[in-house]
C-alpha cells in the first residue's frame, strides 16, 4: 500500500508542476467569472470563457445584461455580452398576458398529448402554475402534473423563427401538436428560449401545447408561450477578439483586440476588509484602457448598455428611469415602480426594490440616454443618443464614453455601477439600512462621488491587496492553491450583507445561496470562516452576533445553537425544518475560539460566556457518540454515530477549555480539557477500521473525510495523535477520483471546501498539493458553468447542487493555519 501511496504522491506532484508551468496558458480560468460582486443581490457574472460569447447574468442565472461595444473609426466591435434578440409574441406567457390551461394531477391516457384528445374531465386553471402562493395563480403540490393549452395561429407564413419560451421546475416534456419539441431533466430559474427548428410543427388554425411536468425536489413552477425571433436588420457588428482574461482577488481583467485598437477592460469590486467604509460601499468600477496597435491615430468611443433587469425580480416588472447630473457625475437610475421593500424571502430571488445606478465622471464627457433594450446597439451604431423610454420593461441604461483620437499611448477612463437597497435586511422585525447608510443620512450620490474622487487611490489599494493575497497563497500552497483562493475571494464576500443591529453590533449575514436561501446559517458560516479570520475577525463576529442574540434574548430557548435566523433577507428566526444540535453548537464554540486566537484575546468570548457554557455542557453530554441527526452535510441525510461529528464535539469542548484558560478561569479550563482529552482514545477505539477511521462507529466498512480535525491543528489544541492524521491522509490518497476525494464512502459526490480543510492537515506539502490538484482541475474543467459550486460529482465534475455560496471562503484554511503558527 505504501508504494501505491508514493506513486499517487509523485503523480500528484508532477501534475502540480505541470499546472504551474501551463497556468498562464490556460484558456479557462474559472467556471464563471465575477464582474460585479457586492452582495447576493448585486452580483453579476460571465459564464463563458470569452466575455462576448454569452449574456452576463445574476448568480442565479437570470439574465442581467451588460452590453459592451466599441467604435474604432466607425467600425463597431462587441466585446461584452451578446446582442439581445428581438422576439415577437406568438403565444403569450403570463409575463405579458393572463392565460388559462387545462390540467390534471391524475395520470391520463397515453394519447393525452395529441391535439384531438378530449380533456373534458381536466381542471381549468390560470398560469403560472406552482407551489409558491405569492408567485403563482394555480397551486400545484403533487409530484406530477399534465397541462394542455389550445390556441389559434392565423398567419404561419409571417413567422421567421419559432421559439418555445418556458420557465419550469423541474423535469419536463413538451409536445406541440403531438410532437415532442423539448425535454429537460432539471429546472430553470427564468424564461429560456428554445429554438423549434421547424416552424411547420405549427399549423394554421387550431394548435395544442401539451406538457408533462414532474417534481423531484424543491419547488414547482410552470409558465410558457411561443415567440418569433425577428431577423437582425441592424448594421453588422464585429466580434472583438479576446486575447486573455485574469482573475485576482478584487478584479477580473480582460484584454481584447478591436481592429486597430487594443482594449483592456477591468471590473473592480474594491472589497478591502480592513476598510469597512470602502468594503461596504455598493459601487464597482468598469475601467476602459485603449491604445492603438498599429502606430496610428484612431477615433474611439465605448458604449455600455446596462439592463434594467438588474433592478427587477423578473423581467415582467415595470421600471421607471431617471437621467440627472451632479456637479461631479452624470447619472442614470432605474428601479421598479412597485418598490416592494423587504416584502419577500426566497432562494432564487433578485432584488426588486431600491435603485440601480450607472454613473460617469463629468470630466469623461460621457453621453447617457435610455432606450428599450432591443434598441441599444442600434442607437450606438446610428449615433442616435436620445432617450426614448422613461418607463417600461427590459430597458437599457446607455453610457457612451468618447476617447477622441487615440494613438500608442494608453488612455484610461472609467464608469461606476452602484446599487442602493434603501433597506437591506429585516432583523427581528426591524428593517435595517445597509452599513454604508446605517445613519440614514448618507446618499448614494455621495457614495458614487467619493468612489469617483478616490478612484486612483482605491485602484492602488486593490492592486496591493491582490498581490499580497496571491503571494501569501502561493507561499502557503503553491500556484494552483493561489488560483483557487483568487476565485473564491469575491464570491464568498458577495454572498453576505453588512448591516448594524439595533443594539449597535456588526452583522455580517450570509445567504445560503442555491441551498435553501437561509440567512446567517451557522454551518455555512463555519466553512467560510478562514477568509474572515485572516483579513478581519470582526466580520466573523458579525456572523456570530445574530446567533448569540437569538439565544440570549430568549427567542431561541434551546440548550444548543440555532441553525439560522430565517430566510434571506428576513432574519426573524429559524426557518430551517429541524435543529442540528451538535453541529451548530460545535461550530459556534470553535469559531469563537478561532476569533480569540486571531485577535490574541478572548474578550468576545467573555461577552457570551454563559451561552457558550450552556452549549459546551450539551456537547459534553451528547457529543462523543451522536444520536441520529443531521450535520452540515445535510444533503447526505440523517446519520447516527457520526465519527466526524463526534470529532467536532471533542474539538469544541477543547476550544471552550482554551478560552477558559485565556480568560483566567483555570479550574474550568482544566475540567473541560480533561473531558475532551478523555474522549480521544474512546473515539479512536470506536472509529478504528484498521487502515482508516470509519464514517460511523458501528460500520467499519465505511470511511469519510474527517475535515473537522483541522481545528485541532490550526488552534494548537494537541488532542489527536499524529497517527490519526497520517492514517487518514494515506487512506484518502488511495480514494482520489478525477476531481477530488469523495465526501465519504456512500456516494461519489464531494465538497471542495472540505477537501481543502482535509488537505490542510496533510503532513507535508506534496500531500497537500496532491489533494488539492483535483479541486483546481475541477475549477478549470467542469461542465457546470456557474459561480464556483462546492458540491459536485468527484468523477464527472458535474454540479450536484449549490453555486455562488460563501463557503468557498474555506479555501483559505491553509493560509489561516500558516498565519496562526
Amino acid at each position: 500500500m505504501r508504494t501505491e501511496i508514493n506513486k499517487i504522491k509523485i503523480l500528484g506532484f508532477i501534475g502540480c508542476l505541470f499546472a504551474c508551468i501551463s497556468l498562464k496558458a490556460q484558456d479557462r480560468k474559472a467556471p464563471s467569472y465575477p464582474l460585479i460582486t457586492h452582495n447576493t443581490y448585486f452580483s453579476i457574472w460571465s459564464n463563458t470563457d470569452k466575455l462576448n460569447e454569452s449574456s452576463t447574468t445574476h448568480w442565479t442565472g437570470a439574465e442581467q445584461s451588460l452590453l459592451g461595444l466599441i467604435s474604432v473609426d466607425g467600425d463597431i466591435f462587441r466585446f461584452m455580452d451578446v446582442e439581445s434578440p428581438n422576439y415577437i409574441t406568438v403565444l403569450p406567457a403570463s409575463d405579458e398576458k393572463t392565460y388559462q390551461v387545462q390540467y390534471t394531477e391524475t395520470k391520463p391516457r397515453d394519447d393525452w398529448n395529441l391535439p384531438d384528445y378530449a380533456a373534458s374531465d381536466w381542471k381549468t386553471g390560470v398560469a403560472p402554475i406552482g407551489d409558491d402562493i405569492k408567485n403563482v395563480k394555480t397551486i400545484w403540490r403533487s409530484n406530477e402534473i399534465w397541462v394542455r393549452r389550445s390556441f389559434k395561429v392565423s398567419n404561419l407564413a409571417a413567422i421567421n423563427e419559432l421559439f418555445l419560451k418556458i420557465n419550469h421546475d423541474d423535469n419536463i416534456q413538451v409536445f406541440l401538436n403531438g410532437k415532442k419539441v423539448y425535454a429537460k431533466q432539471g429546472w430553470t430559474s427564468n424564461f429560456q428560449y428554445i429554438a423549434l427548428n421547424d416552424k411547420n410543427v405549427l399549423k394554421e388554425g387550431d394548435n395544442t401545447i401539451a406538457i408533462h411536468l414532474m417534481n423531484t425536489a424543491g419547488g414547482r413552477y410552470l409558465d410558457f408561450g411561443l415567440v418569433d425571433r425577428q431577423k437582425d436588420n441592424t448594421a453588422k457588428i464585429q466580434v472583438a477578439r479576446q486575447k486573455n482574461v485574469d482573475v485576482n482577488a478584487t478584479q477580473t481583467i480582460y484584454d481584447f483586440t478591436c481592429g486597430k485598437i487594443d482594449l483592456k477592460l477591468t471590473f473592480t469590486s474594491p472589497l478591502l476588509m480592513n476598510d469597512l467604509q470602502l468594503f461596504a460601499r455598493p459601487v464597482s468600477y468598469i475601467t476602459y484602457q485603449v491604445k492603438a496597435n498599429d502606430g496610428k491615430m484612431h477615433q474611439v468611443k465605448v458604449s455600455l448598455s446596462a439592463s434594467s433587469n438588474i433592478a427587477v425580480f423578473n423581467p415582467s416588472q415595470e421600471v421607471s428611469t431617471q437621467k440627472y447630473a451632479t456637479s461631479k457625475l452624470s447619472i442614470l437610475k432605474v428601479g421598479t415602480i412597485e418598490q416592494p421593500v423587504l416584502k419577500k424571502a426566497s432562494d432564487d430571488m433578485r432584488i426588486d426594490w431600491g435603485y440601480f445606478y450607472v454613473a460617469a465622471p463629468q470630466i469623461s464627457n460621457a453621453i447617457q440616454f435610455i432606450t428599450p433594450g432591443k434598441d441599444a446597439a442600434g442607437a450606438f451604431i446610428k449615433g442616435n443618443y436620445q432617450s426614448t423610454a422613461k418607463q417600461g420593461k427590459m430597458l437599457a441604461l446607455n453610457t457612451i464614453i468618447p476617447f477622441g483620437a487615440v494613438g500608442n499611448a494608453p488612455v484610461e477612463k472609467f464608469l461606476e455601477l452602484g446599487y442602493d437597497e434603501i433597506y437591506s435586511i429585516q432583523y427581528f422585525k426591524n428593517n435595517l439600512r445597509p452599513w454604508w447608510n446605517s445613519s440614514g443620512k448618507a446618499t448614494i450620490e455621495g457614495e458614487l462621488t467619493d468612489a469617483a474622487l478616490q478612484y486612483k487611490k482605491v485602484m492602488d489599494k486593490c492592486d496591493d491587496l491582490n498581490k499580497s493575497i496571491y503571494a501569501d497563497a502561493v507561499k502557503s500552497g503553491g500556484v494552483e492553491y493561489a488560483h483557487l483562493c483568487m476565485l473564491s475571494y469575491r464570491q464568498s464576500i458577495a454572498a453576505h450583507a453588512l448591516v448594524k443591529s439595533p443594539q449597535g453590533d456588526i452583522l455580517w449575514l450570509s445567504k445560503e445561496n442555491n441551498s435553501g436561501g437561509f440567512i446567517n446559517t451557522v454551518d455555512v458560516t463555519y466553512p467560510s470562516a478562514p477568509l474572515y479570520l485572516i483579513y478581519n475577525p470582526e466580520l466573523l463576529q458579525g456572523m456570530l452576533n445574530g446567533i448569540f442574540y437569538f439565544s440570549e434574548s430568549g427567542k431561541y430557548p434551546h440548550p444548543w445553537a440555532a441553525h439560522d435566523l430565517g430566510t434571506y433577507p428576513l432574519a426573524n428566526g429559524q426557518t430551517y425544518g429541524e435543529p442540528m444540535p451538535i453541529e451548530e453548537s460545535g461550530n459556534m464554540l470553535i469559531l469563537t475560539a478561532a476569533i480569540a486566537k486571531a485577535q490574541g484575546n478572548a474578550t468576545y468570548a467573555k461577552l457570551h460566556w454563559k451561552t457558550l457554557s450552556t452549549w459546551v455542557d450539551y456537547l459534553a453530554k451528547e457529543g462523543l457518540d451522536p444520536k441520529m441527526q443531521l450535520c452540515t452535510d445535510d444533503f447526505a441525510g440523517h446519520l447516527a454515530r457520526n465519527a466526524n461529528l463526534s470529532v467536532k464535539a471533542i474539538v469544541s469542548i477543547a476550544c471552550y477549555a482554551q478560552l477558559a484558560e485565556t480568560l483566567g478561569y483555570t479550574e474550568t479550563a482544566g475540567k473541560y480539557r480533561a473531558i475532551a482529552v478523555s474522549m480521544v482514545p474512546k473515539w479512536m477505539e470506536m472509529a478504528d477500521a484498521g487502515d482508516h477511521y470509519a464514517l460511523t462507529f458501528d460500520n467499519k466498512s465505511t470511511w469519510s473525510q474527517k475535515y473537522n480535525l483541522v481545528w485541532d491543528k490550526v488552534l494548537n489544541l494537541n488532542l489527536f495523535p499524529q497517527k490519526v492524521y497520517d492514517t487518514e491522509i494515506n487512506y484518502y490518497l488511495t480514494k482520489q477520483n478525477k476531481y477530488g476525494i469523495p465526501l465519504d464512502s456512500r456516494k461519489s459526490y464531494t465538497k471542495n471546501d472540505w477537501i481543502l480543510w482535509t488537505a490542510t492537515f496533510a503532513p507535508n506539502q506534496h500531500d497537500f498539493q496532491a489533494l488539492i490538484h483535483p479541486v483546481y482541475k475541477h475549477a478549470i474543467e467542469t461542465e457546470s458553468r456557474v459561480p464556483l459550486n462546492d458540491f459536485y460529482d468527484s468523477n464527472t465534475g458535474i454540479r450536484d447542487n449549490f453555486k455562488a455560496r460563501s463557503v468557498v471562503g474555506g479555501f483559505y484554511m491553509k493560509m489561516l493555519a500558516d498565519k496562526l503558527k
